[in-house]
């Protein structure tokens, strides 16, 4: 099958293949987009796609069944296609061939394999098709699934889709493209969760169905109908779940409401996928927890006890190790320049260097006559022709950088000698390509650090490098100002025939260049050659008889696969071929491949010599050639479990997982080697321990420029004994390697100390976790083998990351198939866990200048958020094991013990009151009057034309007023009305559908005046009524209105056909506009028998996503404005301004009802009119010049993000807030203090009193417990122990403590109010240093829920509760449902004794039970937002136990993963807790009520019933 094949493609011309080749290099090292190259191949194949269409089916058959992973020999793998001559090592499926190793393929095979029998189905991630888009390639090309190189697979690819296409469909792309955006999160994506059927191979076409998984092809319904799919933010919408309400059904608690609120179907996707996220969560973790504790206090971080069996050192402490001794030589040339002076006056002609051209042809030989001359030319230039004679720009001993390509060796070389002959030092640099190199700002620390000024290059590397528009080089980053000098011999100045340079004899700084020193003839063959002929270095060899070869294992690989081209090379002349990247314990391979295949060349098997090598130590070993016929060195097969332990073992037990390494041969003539421990002191190692190698030799580097810190610790090592005394003065220099010293002296090297990961204690490396990742079947994931391996520390060790570059043409399902075999492989092979893996577009991760990853600059990514990947898979479940024990609670530990406890200790009980009523003077006339609607009329014969009302509308101007006589009438009116119209009795209820404004205060008093009870309702929305009309439909449904009150606008709406869509309108009550009311005075106005008589119901969603109402009598209203009036010394001469919402709450009460009952006059602003004039609430402050303000958070927030840059213009309009006396936020929640502080610092300019902000604390029970006021202390600041708050203990710390949370008082504790901190639990009270339910007792607290059935358990418990020990006078209380608790401060209260400040944490309905500990939900949403500048907002809740993380995404959707490994980060490292899913969605979709609060249970149902339309979902393992 492979014959016709091999014929179709080997019979383009070899002109073409070559060019192929060259535009697959172009492709892969990014010097060509996808589409330039697409389109220059299109152009190349044109003429001979006919010929290669026949072809396509078997070369199609023959890539699947082909093994994956390319076997050793590469006859059979090459046979297909002679076109791929050389890349097929290097073709977008191989693996990175420093990894390659069979033996490992097998072992990673057979530990796949021993995971199949116990396969978990883990639950793919669901993601939005937009987002899986990598490139434009992509957009106009289904996905290719070959699994063969790229050359044949886009040859392939290009002929079957013309052919398939031309037969099936004209339009199929965009068919396909319809069809995978048709379904709103792909179905591919989401509903496959099992990977392994196989596929057809009928074509490609067929393969992009296979992939594609189009279960339904027409588009589903839409069900996001009660998102807003605008990016904005849906107007405010108070949304209870479709029916939740507090007291419907007898004996529902909350729990089981809870467990039933999903209303999903079991086979919804979102609940299969946690099902069996849940079902892979069930496996045991690998370390076992011990037996739980009780651990009340401080969170104990396990630290993971050293393993009893663990393998450790036997053997003795090791004695350093010596090389030969050197020779002495008397005729040799002291030093390097005075060798350059010998050779190049007296052997002229001899050929120093050879360059070659881009075919691998010999350009240029530089004689060491040449070099000498051209070397005097450049340093009597540097010298004498840069500045002035009396100021020259370099003096002896500056520092110059080479900056020259690595294709022009020549010009280097004069440069590198014309420096040491003007006795300048070359730093040699790479050649920046672009402004943000990867690495960039380090070279740029470099030169800086080495006080560089001075540049020298070649004109055609000038020409290359990036320039601004004037044609200046760019300022790269972190470089500083360099003089770019240009070395080429036409710019260069002849010396005078006097002139000599100053050549002294070897001083300290011994230099250890062998070509120059010992007058050899070098070829240069520079990677550009290789890469398009990657044959060339052998051809080299060859030609000029070479003795011994310089080559990585990359070179040795290549010139396997371009060996079939080249029959007649001989390799025999050769006596050492230098493997210079040898030390790399996966190079055994390729050296054994290369010598298989060379060996029938004339390649002697002694010549291979690996050799070792680092930065600091340069060459630290390196093989002789041995003698002939003798037996090679033998290998070394380690133990890897021994490895991670740090000692040697031969391995025996488990084939699977060991490394097989090679000699380098022995330490250096006249060096000493030693082996110490990796970490803390340089302590010798035992002879079977594996240890950072050590050298001390004359030919070593000595220091690091300017960082003499980091010098003395690497350069002047002194080893120690186990008893910590140094051995011998002999100072060593750290060479970054780790190995040890086998029999005969032989080095061996088993990996690097900067890819050195530990893990929990053990170690591992890098390169051989990229091998194990390589042999997984890597050919159709990973892009050209480019896997990244480093370990970031998240929570108090290290974690292992595994980043991979992604074929563009790879599959959703074939990556995720990969990525979870690459868990289950490395879990096997190397016993640790990943605890990310992510997959980038191809081509995208920061590349060294040689084209491999840039690991330290990845990792900066992958931490920063700005990765981008497209696929990624985190595994916390089965790193993580070090997580403190979960708390169990103590049992039987009763009330009557915890105050016990607490009067032992000394501490308080936990209780706090605002003013006594009883003792307060008010000389107040209103006091008289009992209700409500007494004072209206009495105010309205008193004083008739006081205005108690101003409406305002956008622009600032008053729209209407209400005087007190005018609100009486058109009270009276609406009075009228409803008796004569809406038939209606006392005690009817009557809805209220009112715009924020005064008509909804006179329809208020209106039913109070005919003994209605009046329920008051947020309209709903013109553009979303079918998500806000249920809302009204459910509150009018649940309170049994008899009537609806409403305006002309709003009635049509109610009874339109988009309403009609929503709710069935045949079913509403009476509905009576109010627009043009018959002027009808009222018989008689109704007086209640008793002041415990209803007055109103208020009725809100709380942010649970429970529609509750409050039944308030006339004795609450009353006490409560009488409250409010004490605590603001309100009088009819104030002026107040509010800007809140009317229709619940707090809100309602100073709307509608403290004017009437204090006289004031309300400036009302409605919220919504903030949306078109930002300016409205602050300049009707400053213009009226209030003293005493209302708004809420909303309102807040957006003056602080709107108004906040415009703080100049705001001076310039004239507004000036320093009349402000106090300015009140109106809240049921934890205050927010960083927007209260934000908004009192960004407005401070303009007159805003830093003590002027405050908030309020309500609650359903009781509106209104805390108001700041205008007497009394400041509001007061704590910050408590957020560990200890996960305990319900309080523990103060200090400002910047870690893990520590500021919270602030809300407000002063109303007059004629009580709370009690009391356990939820045992309802016993609490001292001051725990965290409890906030009970109160007050006057003005509301009678209980209005409720279908009267459920008196929930009433009594919520309403009319009491203490279960320690309260003698039996006292009724309310249960508020928060948590808080109370602190005595320095400060003094009004009655003269110290004051007591209330400090609410959160609502207890929204607390998260995990682990046994308490948590908030604002605290890990706090964290989450903090971590990335693209997450516009964040809302967290629990499902079945796992915490799942919802975020806004305000940035570009690929930028969607980054948020994955960041948000599991920062809940990991600040709240102990591992994320279960993460979900990005859009802007506006977490809904949040009107007061500004989330709603987290709405979002939980929403995700549940799979209606969030998420960009994409990661189900963290």
């Amino acid at each position: 099958m492979a014959e016709p094949a091999a014929a179709g493609v080997s019979s383009l011309p070899r002109e073409v293949r070559e060019q192929l080749a060259e535009l697959e290099l172009e492709l892969s090292e990014g010097d060509i987009t996808q589409k330039g190259y697409e389109k220059k191949r299109a152009k190349l194949l044109a003429p001979y796609v006919p010929q290669t269409q026949g072809v396509d089916p078997a070369l199609q058959k023959e890539s699947r069944t082909q093994m994956p992973v390319p076997s050793a020999t590469p006859t059979s793998a090459s046979s297909s296609s002679s076109s791929s001559k050389f890349h097929r090592a290097r073709s977008g499926g191989a693996r990175d061939e420093r990894y390659r190793s069979d033996i490992h393929t097998e072992a990673v095979q057979a530990a796949l394999a021993k995971h199949k029998e116990q396969k978990m189905a883990l639950p793919m991630p669901t993601k939005r098709r937009s987002t899986f888009v990598q490139s434009p390639a992509d957009a106009c090309t289904p996905p290719d699934t070959s699994s063969a190189s790229e050359d044949e697979g886009s040859l392939r690819r290009q002929a079957a889709l013309s052919a398939a296409l031309h037969q099936s469909l004209q339009n199929a792309e965009s068919w396909i493209n319809r069809s995978i955006q048709g379904s709103s999160t792909s179905s591919s994506a989401s509903s496959t969760l099992s990977h392994g059927e196989g596929k057809g191979t009928s074509g490609s076409l067929a393969d992009v169905f296979a992939n594609t998984r189009i279960e339904n092809f027409s588009v589903p319904p839409d069900v996001t109908a009660t998102t807003s799919s605008s990016s904005a933010r849906p107007a405010a919408i108070d949304l209870p779940p479709s029916g939740i309400v507090k007291g419907m059904h007898k004996g529902s608690n909350r729990s089981s409401l809870m467990d039933t609120a999903d209303g999903v179907p079991v086979s919804s996707r979102v609940s299969t996928k946690i099902q069996q996220l849940l079902n892979t969560l069930k496996r045991p973790k690998r370390p076992p927890l011990k037996e739980f504790f009780v651990d009340d206090f401080e969170e104990i971080v396990e630290v993971p006890q050293p393993d009893p069996n663990q393998p450790k050192p036997e053997g003795r402490q090791m004695t350093p190790v010596k090389g030969e001794p050197l020779g002495v030589v008397c005729n040799w040339p002291p030093a390097l320049e005075a060798a350059l002076q010998r050779w190049g006056t007296t052997q002229a002609k001899c050929p120093c260097l050879t360059a070659l051209d881009v075919t691998g042809k010999p350009v240029y030989t530089l004689t060491y006559g040449k070099l000498w001359s051209r070397s005097l030319k450049l340093a009597y230039t540097l010298l004498n022709k840069l500045g002035t004679k009396n100021e020259p720009v370099l003096k002896p001993g500056d520092r110059v950088a080479l900056v020259y390509p690595n294709n022009d060796p020549v010009m280097f070389m004069v440069a590198f000698y014309g420096c040491l002959l003007a006795e300048v030092i070359p730093v040699p640099i790479e050649v920046p390509l672009t402004r943000k190199d990867a690495g960039g700002q380090q070279i740029g620390f470099l030169l800086g650090s080495c006080g560089i000024a001075l540049a020298l290059t070649t004109e055609v590397c000038l020409k290359g490098l990036p320039k601004t528009q004037n044609g200046e080089i760019v300022q790269f980053k972190g470089w500083p100002r360099l003089k770019w000098v240009v070395t080429d011999s036409k710019y260069l100045s002849k010396s005078p025939k006097d002139w000599q340079p100053n050549i002294s004899a070897a001083g300290t700084e011994p230099a250890y260049i062998e070509n120059v020193m010992n007058k050899l003839h070098t070829v240069s063959v520079p990677y550009s050659v290789m890469k398009t002929c990657p044959l060339s270095w052998v051809q080299r060899v060859h030609a000029h008889k070479a003795k011994v070869a310089l080559v990585k294992c990359r070179d040795l690989h290549w010139a396997m696969m371009a060996h079939r081209d080249q029959r007649d090379v001989s390799l025999s002349s050769l006596r050492m071929l230098i493997v210079t990247d040898g030390a790399n314990p996966w190079s055994v391979s390729s050296c054994d491949a290369f010598l298989s295949l060379f060996q029938s060349h004339g390649l002697k098997p002694e010549a291979i010599c690996p050799c070792a090598t680092s930065p600091e130590a340069m060459t630290i070993a390196i093989r002789r050639p041995g003698v002939p016929g003798a037996p090679l060195p033998g290998r070394a097969i380690l133990s890897m479990n021994g490895l991670s332990f740090g000692v040697i073992r031969v391995n025996t037990e488990d084939k699977n997982s060991a490394l097989t390494v090679q000699d380098v041969g022995h330490v250096m003539p006249g060096g000493m080697m030693c082996i110490v421990k990796p970490d803390g002191p340089p302590q010798l190692c035992k002879t079977d321990e594996i240890g950072e190698i050590c050298v001390s030799s004359r030919a070593g580097g000595m220091m690091y420029y300017g960082l003499a810190g980091v010098t003395k610790n690497t350069f002047e090592v002194i080893p120690v004994n186990s008893a910590g005394s140094p051995v011998g003065d002999v100072p060593f220099v750290r060479s970054g390697l780790l190995g040890f010293v086998g029999p005969g002296s032989l080095v061996f090297v088993v990996g690097k100390m900067d890819g050195l990961l530990t893990v929990s204690g053990r170690r591992h490396n890098a390169d051989d976790i990229v091998a194990t990742g390589l042999a997984v079947e890597s050919i159709k994931t990973v892009y050209r083998g480019r896997i990244a391996v480093f370990s970031v520390s998240v929570f108090y060790d290290e974690r292992i990351v595994v980043v991979a570059e992604q074929r563009p043409d790879a599959s959703e399902e074939d990556s995720f198939q990969w990525m979870s075999r690459v868990l289950q492989a490395i879990d096997s092979i190397h016993q640790v866990g990943v605890y990310c893996l992510a997959l980038v577009p191809a081509n995208t991760l920061p590349k060294t200048p040689l084209g491999g990853i840039h690991i330290s600059q990845t990792k900066q990514h992958f931490l920063e958020g700005s990765l981008h990947p497209c696929n990624i898979l985190m595994c916390p479940h089965t790193c993580v094991t070090n997580l403190p024990k979960p708390r169990q609670k103590q049992p039987g530990v009763g009330p009557a013990s915890v105050m016990v406890g607490n009067l032992v200790a000394g501490k308080r009980i936990a209780q706090a009151s605002g003013r006594d009523l009883g003792q307060i003077e008010d000389n107040d006339l209103v006091k008289k009057h009992q209700f409500l609607t007494e004072v209206l009329q009495w105010r309205a014969q008193a004083t008739p034309d006081h205005p108690l009302f101003l409406l305002l509308n956008a622009k600032g101007t008053t729209v209407c007023t209400a005087t007190c006589l005018q609100l009486h009438k058109k009270a009276e009116r609406i009075a009228s009305v409803l008796c004569d119209k809406g038939h209606l009795n006392a005690g009817d209820n009557v809805v209220l559908l009112y715009p924020p404004g005064i008509e909804l205060i006179t329809a208020f008093y209106g039913c109070l005046y005919a003994g209605c009870i009046p329920v008051t309702v947020r309209p709903p929305h013109a553009q979303s009524l079918a998500a806000t009309l249920p809302t009204v439909r459910m509150i009018v449904e649940v309170s049994k209105a008899a009537c609806i009150l409403t305006t002309q606008t709003l009635m049509r709406l109610l009874k339109s056909r988009e309403a009609a869509a929503a709710v069935d309108v045949k079913t509403w009550p009476t509905i009576i506009d109010t627009d043009d009311l018959p002027r009808k005075r009222l018989s008689q106005i109704y007086k209640p028998p008793t002041s415990e008589m209803l007055a109103y119901l208020d009725f809100s969603v709380s942010t649970t996503g429970m529609l509750t109402g409050v039944k308030m009598s006339h004795a609450a209203v009353s006490g409560l404005c009488r409250a409010i009036k004490l605590q603001c010394e309100l009088y009819s001469s104030r002026q107040i301004a509010i800007c809140l919402d009317p229709y619940c709450g707090l809100g309602f009460v100073l709307w509608c009802l403290c004017s009437v009952y204090s006289g004031h006059q309300s400036i009302l602003i409605p919220p919504m009119e903030l949306e078109s004039n930002l300016f409205l609430w602050l300049s009707t402050v400053s213009q009226y010049k209030i003293r005493d303000t209302f708004c809420s958070y909303s309102v807040m927030e957006l003056c602080t993000k709107g108004l906040g840059n415009q703080v100049e213009m705001l001076k310039a309009r004239g507004i000036n807030l320093s009349c402000v006396r106090t300015c009140v936020v109106v809240a049921e929640e934890r205050p927010r203090v960083s927007l209260t502080h934000s908004f009192s610092k960004l407005f401070k300019d303009i007159g805003l009193s830093p003590r002027a902000v405050s908030t309020t604390f309500g609650s359903r029970v009781n509106v209104a417990i805390c108001l700041q006021g205008t007497s009394g202390p400041d509001p007061t600041t704590v910050y408590v122990d957020l560990k200890s708050l996960r305990h319900d203990r309080v523990r103060l710390v200090e400002r910047g403590a870690p893990q520590s949370l500021l919270l602030s008082e809300s407000g002063k504790i109303l007059p004629g109010v009580k709370v009690v901190i009391v356990n939820p639990e045992t309802k016993g009270p609490l001292g001051d240093s725990h965290l409890g339910e906030i009970w109160v007792n007050s006057p003005h607290t509301a009678s209980g829920y209005y409720t279908i059935y009267d459920n008196e358990t929930l009433q009594a418990d919520h309403f009319n509760t009491r203490l279960s020990f320690g309260d003698a006078a039996q006292t009724l209380w309310a249960r508020t449902g928060y948590l808080g608790f109370v602190r005595r401060t320095e400060l003094t209260a009004a009655s003269g004794e110290r004051h007591d400040a209330l400090y609410v944490v959160g609502a207890l309905d929204e607390t998260l039970e995990l682990r046994g500990l308490r948590y908030h939900p604002i605290d890990i949403e706090t964290s989450v937002s903090r971590t990335h500048r693209s997450i516009a907002e964040c809302a967290v809740f629990t499902w079945t136990n796992l915490l799942v993380v919802v975020v806004e995404l305000c940035g570009c959707e690929q930028e969607a993963l980054d948020l994955v490994p960041l948000v599991t980060n920062v809940v990991l490292e600040e709240h102990y807790l591992i994320v279960g899913v993460v979900v990005v969605v859009d802007p506006g979709v977490i809904p949040i009520n009107s007061r500004g609060e989330k709603q987290r249970m709405h979002l939980r149902d929403s995700f549940l019933a799979d209606q969030l339309d998420p960009i994409y979902v990661a189900y963290n393992m």
